[in-house]
């Protein structure tokens, strides 16, 4: 296997609330498919869609059109010239990532028909993830989004074998470079179909199972667990190649191995955890009447009675007998030391509207919540009094507290 031929499409998705799943995973787990999604930049906007880069693309990109350029298509199709095979390396590099495009598009684009939001198509070293922002929600989507993946490089691979059909007895470059798009489109299409999660062929067995026994939980756990074996092998496999002297494509295989092993591993935890919240509510986690503050108080006040001494990280601020704002951490940080005396926690707090969730909400929702706004507490509210706050940390610490009991292990077996 070349290394090239090793590209995947990663799609991120959650599930909404039953639609925090993926939310969910930024937060408890750093998984590698939120890795693609960062330090990107936008190429283009299709339906809505944005296209990002990866900074890893560049790398990847280099590493195959080196590989084409200085080992396939010498191989294949000596006595060109060094200049002509690097030209025909990089441009046809560019077309097998066009090609990872046309797939993840064709992802995006079904997943939309069903109704589904899709943010963005981000492609990196492995080869491209769809961020759809919420998953889908009957076996039935989740097949067809899946399968219309590996559907589409089988019918890229037909198309580009059939142009190269068409052009009569030759071997010159566009020749070979419609050929190498054939075959490598073809191997992304048996790749992806492979019964590992999270490859499409792991997202179609997870559907079967779902549809079969109705319970996307277990589904997603059997699916993971065929996609850590089938990452064993990679792994194996690649160790196998190091030792027969194939140095490069050995380590490649070995690291999609790797790389295949730590998402599966990462969705089952996920898993693990959507169940320990599961039929827990705010108020189950909340920190209940939260102590508050008064907009006259200053900075140096609040940070010596409320943030050092009790260990507060926000709090919410009322003037008689009503909330005007939420002062936190990171408005203090924002203002000067020497500015702490001379200002009020009026002067730097969060005005309305506020982040707010109510008691009887789940807690997946409001995890959720905390992530897509990007704040770090809510405050609880019902028929406009506040209950309680709830912050990261707090929950972060309710997992912590079910895993040292035992908990988390006992959802998982469910």
């Amino acid at each position: 296997m070349h290394p090239h031929c090793a590209t995947s499409d990663w799609p991120a998705r959650g599930r909404g609330l039953r639609a925090g799943r993926r939310n969910m995973s930024q937060y408890t787990q750093e998984t590698l498919q939120e890795l693609a999604m960062e330090s990107s930049f936008r190429i283009a906007r299709i339906r809505g869609i944005d296209i990002g880069v990866h900074y890893t693309w560049l790398l990847a990109f280099g590493l195959v059109s080196w590989s084409l350029a200085g080992g396939y298509f010498p191989q294949n199709y000596p006595g060109w010239g060094r200049p002509l095979y690097w030209t025909v390396g990089i441009l046809a590099a560019l077309m097998l990532f066009v090609s990872v495009l046309i797939h993840e598009l064709s992802h995006s684009f079904v997943a939309q028909a069903r109704g589904l939001q899709v943010h963005s198509i981000t492609l990196f070293i492995f080869g491209g993830v769809s961020n759809i922002k919420s998953d889908t929600e009957d076996a039935r989507d989740e097949f067809l989004v899946a399968v219309v993946g590996p559907i589409s490089s089988l019918i890229l691979a037909g198309i580009f074998w059939l142009a190269a059909q068409a052009i009569p007895g030759t071997r010159g470059p566009l020749d070979a470079s419609l050929n190498y798009l054939a075959i490598v489109n073809l191997m992304l299409a048996v790749f992806n179909i492979l019964p590992g999660f999270p490859l499409d062929g792991g997202r179609v067995l997870r559907a079967i199972i779902w549809g079969a026994t109705g319970s996307v939980g277990r589904a997603t756990r059997i699916a993971s667990l065929v996609g850590q074996g089938l990452a064993f092998l990679f792994i194996g496999y690649g160790l196998f190649q190091i030792l027969e002297g194939d140095f490069l494509n050995g380590l490649w295989i070995g690291f999609i191995g790797w790389f295949l092993n730590s998402a599966a591993e990462a969705t089952r935890r996920q898993v693990a955890a959507e169940e320990g919240f599961r039929g827990v509510r705010v108020a189950d986690v909340m920190v209940a009447d939260p102590p508050m503050v008064s907009p006259a108080l200053s900075v140096r006040e609040l940070v010596d009675e409320h943030v050092l001494r009790a260990g507060r990280r926000a709090m919410p601020v009322a003037q008689d007998g009503r909330i005007v704002g939420l002062v936190s951490l990171t408005d203090v940080k924002h203002l000067p030391q020497e500015e702490w005396s001379r200002n009020s926690v009026g002067a730097i707090m969060t005005r309305p509207p506020l982040r707010t969730i109510g008691p009887r909400e789940e807690i997946s929702r409001a995890l959720a919540m905390l992530i897509e706004q990007d704040v770090n507490q809510l405050l609880v509210v019902e028929n406009g009094a506040i209950l309680g706050m709830l912050s990261r940390g707090d929950v972060m610490r309710f997992l912590q507290l079910r895993k040292e009991l035992g908990l988390e292990a006992a959802a998982g077996r469910r």
